[in-house]
This record gives structure tokens, C-alpha cells and sequence, in this order.
């Protein structure tokens, strides 16, 4: 697909920003935070979705149907470790009475009831508007949206590595009003990091090598130079 400007939702490092600039598109950060001084637009991005969901004046009344958006939605409800929430497993809660564990597992569920609502408005949002999305998550058997969700993704990343990331961390990417092309890079040169040793922000780093062969490979069709031979060739 060509693309006249990306949108960045939810990044604030710049990584796939800069990855767009490089081959001469525009591309903006949008972010309530801006803990790497990357972000273009610091905005709270839930309540710009609930207002474009509204009909109103949004940051997405100027998006057009030529720009893509890639929005890295926060998946603190929806990852599999959510299991040992809601069955009042986690470890955190072991001291806890039975009554305040289900205030706690109470609590959670809503929360999580209001992040799955914004990421359907999100969807409802490019729909009405007729804008091109990438939606990325975490993938695995107990991710709650493999189950519960309106999309299913159209790339499954089992192992990013493979493509030049520092960890596995299997990912899948939903996309609206667009296709991924067929293409595949193969670049495995990176020192594996463990995420025992990372913070939670380290673990949700991608490092620029994964950000230009995704960009090349499945959003500009274009060859990344770590190109492997695949069946779509």
C-alpha cells in the first residue's frame, strides 16, 4: 500500500516513526506521556477516542483515508497473565480475604470492560471514517481478544526475532480497511534479552530493524534488504 502519512498511536520511543521518515514519509508520535522526548502530540488518546466515537472533533477528523494509522494499544487487560486475575490466583492477593479478593477481580473487570469498549470505538472509529489501522497486541492461547473480538488478525508474528527484534514475544497485528502484502525478512542477528532482567518499559521496546522489515515487508511492499523467498513471490 503507499501511505501519505503514519500515525503512531500509544508510541512515544519513535521507533517506527523514524523508520517512516527514513524512506521519506511523514509520521507523527501521538501520546499522553513523553518519556523518550519523541512524542509529537502528547494527547489522551482514550478520550480522543471517545469523543471521534461520538461524531465530534477529534485528532482523527484530519486523518485521511490516504494516511495509515498504526496504534500500539495498551494490552495490560487483554494479555494472558490476566488468567491469574480473574480466577484469584495472583500472587499479589495471597493475604487477601475472599470478599476482598472479589473486589479486586470486580475492580479489574471493569477496567478491562472500558480498555475492550475503546478498542471497538477505535475500530468503529476507522470504519465510519473509512481510515486504514494496524491494531498491534500480544498473541497467545489466553490473549482475551482470540476469543472475543469482532477482528482477527491478519499477521501473526510467532517469533520477532526472526525478524530482527530482541525478543520473541509473539505479537499479532489486526488490520482495518487494509491488507498486509505477502512479503517475509529474515533477520536474525540479535543477542536474545530476557525479560526477567527488562523493566516493563524496556519490554515493550522494538528495535528499529523490527520496525523498518515490518514496514517494508506488510505496509509498503517494498524489499526490506532481508528479504527471503516466499510463496506469495
Amino acid at each position: 500500500m503507499t501511505v501519505k502519512f503514519a500515525h503512531l498511536l500509544f508510541e512515544q520511543s519513535g521507533t517506527f516513526k523514524r523508520e517512516f521518515l527514513k524512506m521519506g514519509i511523514p509520521a507523527m508520535d501521538y501520546d499522553i506521556a513523553n518519556d523518550f522526548g519523541e512524542t509529537d502530540v502528547r494527547i489522551d488518546l482514550f478520550s480522543q477516542i471517545d469523543i471521534a466515537f461520538l461524531g465530534k472533533i477529534s485528532i482523527f477528523t484530519d486523518i485521511t483515508p490516504d494516511d495509515l494509522i498504526i496504534a500500539f494499544f495498551p494490552c495490560t487487560y487483554f494479555c494472558g497473565n490476566n488468567t491469574m486475575f480473574f480466577d484469584g490466583t495472583n500472587i499479589a492477593w495471597r493475604n487477601m480475604d475472599r470478599l476482598q479478593v472479589l473486589n479486586k477481580i470486580i475492580a479489574r473487570a471493569e477496567e478491562r470492560n472500558r480498555y475492550y469498549t475503546l478498542a471497538l470505538k477505535l475500530c468503529a472509529v476507522c470504519e465510519r471514517l473509512q481510515l486504514r489501522c494496524i491494531i498491534e497486541n500480544p498473541y497467545n492461547a489466553h490473549h482475551y481478544w482470540r476469543f472475543n473480538f469482532p477482528y482477527k488478525p491478519a499477521v501473526i508474528d510467532m517469533n520477532r526475532r526472526m525478524m530482527g527484534d530482541y525478543y520473541p514475544k509473539p505479537t499479532q497485528y489486526l488490520f482495518i480497511n487494509c491488507e498486509p502484502s505477502g512479503k517475509k525478512s529474515m533477520q536474525y542477528d540479535k543477542g536474545m534479552k530476557y525479560v526477567c532482567n527488562q523493566s516493563k518499559v524496556e519490554r515493550s521496546m522494538i528495535s528499529p530493524d523490527y520496525a523498518h522489515n515490518f514496514i517494508c515487508d506488510y505496509i509498503l511492499n517494498i524489499d526490506s534488504g532481508h528479504r527471503v523467498p516466499t510463496l506469495f513471490d
